[in-house]
Order: C-alpha cells, then sequence, then structure tokens
C-alpha cells in the first residue's frame, strides 16, 4: 500500500485548490488516493473498528445481494421475458461481472467505506464524486425499502401456512397497491436497525447465520420444485422477444447491486486489500448460478403467465408442485431469513457511503459521528433507517425497484471509467486486484450499463432526472462550500 502523506504524483490536480480559483476547478478538484486511505475508520468522536475478514465479506456481498431477485422480482420479470428469464438474469448477470472487476480493482487500491463515491473523488473529481454518491443514495437507501416491501409478502405466506391468517392488506400493502401502510416493511427495517446499532462485528455474525439459512432454502426449492418441470412450459421461450428480455434484464439488474456492499466496509476489514477484491468476485459468482438455477427451474414448474402480480412466486410453486402447503411454509420461512439478510446488509452499505460523504463534509456531520462503545455509527443509522422504514411503508415495489436500478447502473458505469482514469494518472500505484484486458473490460461495463439504463422506462428516467437536479441543488448550496477540500486553506 501507498505511504501515507505521500505527495501526489504529477498529473494529479492539486485537491485544495485556493479560494480563488475558477468553478471548474472547484468541481473538479480530487481527493488524493493516500489522504482516502489515511482518514480510513475516522469519523467523529470515534473510529470504525476492523473486525471482518474473507468469509464475513463474502457474507455481506452475498447477503445483500442473493434472495431479492429471485424471492421478490422474479415476479416482476417473468411476465416481460416469459422463460427467457433466465437469459435475464445472465444478461444482469454479465454486466454485473463487468463492473464487479473494476470494483474488485478499486476496492483493492482504495479500501474505504464510501465504495464507487470514494473511487470517483480520487480519479473524477468532486462533482462527480458527489453525483455517484447521490445515485448511491439512491441505490442503497431505496433497495432498502424495496426489499422490504417483498418481506411482508412472504411473511404473509408464513403467516397463513403456521396460524391460518394474514396480515390484512391495508397493513401490508403500500398505497396504490391496495394498502394504506406496510407495517411488515417498516418492522423489517427496524428490526436491521437493532443489529447495526450493536457494532459490525455483530451485524456480520447475525447476517451469516441468515445467509446459510437463505442458502438452504433456495436448494430446498430446486430439490423439490423440479419434480414439477414440464418441458412445454420452456415453449415459446421469448415471447416478448429481446426486448422483453432486455426489460426485465434491466429490472433484475436490480438483484445484483450487493455484490458491492463489500466494498463499503472496507474500513472495518482486517486486510481489505487482500479480501475484498476476493470477495466481490466470489460471492458474484456464487449468487449467478443460484440465481439461473432457481430461475431455470421456477419458470420450468409453473407457465409463465401465472408469475403476473406475484411477489412471492417461490412458494406458490412449492405448493403447487407437492400439493402440500406445509412446503411452502418451509420455503416462505427460508425467504423470511433472506429478505431480512439483504435490508441488513444494504441498510449497512448506506450507512457507510453516508458516513465518508460526511467525513469529506458533503452531508452533515452527524453522519460520520461514531459511537464510543460501539464503533457504529449509530444516529446515522437510526435517521437512514426511519428514512427507509417510512419509505418502504408507502411506496409500491415495482416503482422502488426501477428506481434503484437506474442508480445502480450509473454509479457502475462511473466506477469502470474511474478504473480507466487511474490507471492513467496512478500506472505505478500498487493493486492487489488488476482488472484483465483494461481498458477493454472497463469499457465493456460501461457500455454495457448505458445499455442496461436504455432498456428502463420513460417514468423511471423522469425519476432519476428529477432525483439528480435535487441533488444538484443541494451539492451547489451545501456540499461545494462545505466540502473539506474546499475548506483546507481557508
Amino acid at each position: 500500500m501507498l505511504e501515507h502523506g505521500a505527495a501526489p504524483p504529477a498529473g494529479d490536480s492539486d485537491p485544495r485548490p485556493p479560494s480563488s480559483g475558477g468553478l471548474a476547478t472547484r468541481l473538479m478538484r480530487r481527493k488524493p488516493v493516500e489522504r482516502l486511505v489515511a482518514e480510513g475508520g475516522k469519523g467523529e468522536g470515534g473510529t470504525l473498528r476492523r473486525s471482518m475478514g474473507m468469509w464475513q465479506l463474502t457474507m455481506i456481498s452475498i447477503g445483500a445481494t442473493l434472495g431479492t431477485g429471485i424471492f421478490v422480482v422474479l415476479g416482476e420479470a417473468v411476465p416481460d421475458a416469459g422463460p427467457a428469464v433466465i437469459l435475464a438474469f445472465v444478461i444482469a448477470g454479465v454486466t454485473a461481472l463487468f463492473s464487479a472487476l473494476s470494483y474488485a480493482e478499486l476496492a483493492g487500491s482504495i479500501p474505504v467505506s464510501g465504495s464507487s463515491y470514494s473511487y470517483a473523488y480520487a480519479t473524477l473529481g468532486e462533482l462527480v464524486a458527489w453525483v455517484c454518491g447521490w445515485c448511491l443514495i439512491l441505490e442503497y437507501g431505496v433497495s432498502v425499502a424495496a426489499v422490504a416491501v417483498g418481506w411482508g409478502q412472504y411473511l404473509n405466506e408464513l403467516l397463513s401456512g403456521i396460524f391460518g391468517f394474514t396480515i390484512p392488506d391495508a397493513l401490508s400493502q403500500p398505497p396504490g397497491d391496495g394498502g394504506v401502510f406496510n407495517l411488515p416493511a417498516l418492522l423489517v427495517v427496524l428490526l436491521a436497525m437493532v443489529f447495526l446499532l450493536g457494532g459490525a462485528k455483530e451485524s456480520a455474525r447475525a447476517n451469516t447465520i441468515m445467509v446459510v439459512v437463505k442458502i438452504a432454502a433456495l436448494l430446498l426449492f430446486c430439490g423439490v420444485a423440479v419434480q414439477g418441470v414440464r418441458s412445454g412450459n420452456y415453449a415459446n421461450f421469448m415471447p416478448m422477444g429481446m426486448t422483453g428480455v432486455s426489460a426485465a434484464g434491466a429490472t433484475l439488474f436490480f438483484s445484483y447491486i450487493g455484490f458491492d456492499a463489500a466494498s463499503t466496509a472496507g474500513e472495518e476489514a482486517k486486510d481489505p486489500q487482500r479480501d475484498l477484491p476476493r470477495a466481490i468476485m466470489l460471492s458474484l459468482v456464487i449468487v449467478t448460478a443460484l440465481y439461473c438455477l432457481v430461475a431455470a427451474i421456477a419458470v420450468g414448474a409453473m407457465p409463465w403467465q401465472k408469475f403476473e402480480g406475484s411477489e412471492a412466486a417461490l412458494a406458490g410453486i412449492m405448493k403447487a408442485v407437492t400439493g402440500q402447503s406445509w412446503w411452502a411454509v418451509l420455503l416462505a420461512f427460508g425467504a423470511v431469513i433472506a429478505i431480512a439478510s439483504v435490508v441488513l446488509t444494504v441498510l449497512y452499505g448506506q450507512t457507510r457511503i453516508l458516513f465518508a460523504m460526511s467525513r469529506d463534509g458533503l452531508v452533515p456531520k452527524v453522519f460520520s459521528k461514531v459511537h464510543p462503545k460501539s464503533g457504529a455509527p449509530r444516529v446515522n443509522t437510526v435517521i437512514v433507517s426511519l428514512f427507509c422504514g417510512v419509505l418502504a411503508a408507502a411506496v409500491p415495489l415495482g416503482e422502488l425497484a426501477d428506481a434503484t436500478s437506474i442508480g445502480t447502473l450509473f454509479a457502475f458505469a462511473l466506477v469502470n471509467v474511474a478504473v480507466i482514469v487511474l490507471r492513467r494518472t496512478r500506472p505505478d500505484m500498487p493493486r492487489s486486484f488488476r482488472t484483465p484486458l483494461s481498458p477493454l473490460f472497463p469499457a465493456i461495463g460501461f457500455v454495457l450499463c448505458l445499455y442496461m439504463m436504455g432498456s428502463l422506462g420513460a417514468v423511471t428516467w423522469v425519476v432519476f432526472g428529477v432525483w439528480m437536479a435535487v441533488g444538484l441543488v443541494v451539492y451547489f448550496g451545501y456540499g461545494m462550500r462545505r466540502s473539506r477540500l474546499a475548506t483546507a486553506e481557508k
């Protein structure tokens, strides 16, 4: 690793321009890699604790990824692609792979909590970093809410199978989907908050247990549902053509956002340069294989037309194949645990990104305040959890999933660009992992991200545009003037 405090090499812009510098100079100021790493773990009043090895980091990535696309979003994607939803998972997985290679290189070189926000700050300048961070807030914060919405569906399946009753729609569906307030969605976010308040080590232990349970649940589904597979269900494999497959792939990309969750733990990993790249790549391989396997069996066991409107599709398939409700109860239990794990790990990632942005002065200091006893940013965690919980209780799943996908794709596109830029500006910097065939692979990752963004609907683009406009207002009104780089020489 580079020596802390080393001067930036020739070619790096001065990260602390004088106050008299032009607007363009201020917007393009970069934060040196050495300074990013030197500040790792340091917050207001305390420091984050390095307590996680490669196993815990891999489980964080799997915990944030595995379950969302299969247990929740599958019912949204199959009506678009038909049986070709399997291809949609492959397309989304390949798109994620190219970006994962870029993430792995940067996570090993710049092992900090800010993930792609910090990578952009070191390579593309403060304004681009802010835009990336603003996208990450959309990606992580909104995806917590989206996943929590689906959790309530499986909770009702579980309650119905065990006790014979369900939570009324008025209290288990958001407005617009037949409900008034989605209480289960709020409760699962608050439960995740309680774990996170205990500290990263305790949260990682709870997540590992939940990951093992949900992998077992998915393997159980495959073992039982394969008995109901009928070759006729694969007929008319691509009913909507490649347009439908692309649309489904863009929606399902939402299911892959978790692989970058390990990168948000850069300041709490014991050996981040070694373990972060390994955890990112290993988790993506495991998740993609399970997604494709489960999707292939699911569409083979139930006609694709019946997936419409189903947010608990796998439990329904288990019940239809066996004719016995207790199989569905077992799967519903696994899904409840699986989705809770996603909520926990993605919420963790969101708090750490805001922690990094706060430390840089771009958002209020309260988000980087660390509790000295637990080593966790407790106030940050409470604020983010309450926001995500209320959002989950009030907004329908489909709109949330698509909004998350576009924010994710934009952030991933910037990460691919950051790899290319850092290779040119810092060619001699030690890298524990190197993206193969750079700049070709990062360029492919960038193009694929733009392609997937283009497959999303007009409404999603409008929402994204409004979100970006609000973000720029916040930056120019608050972040640009309070940035620590901006105030360093005042």
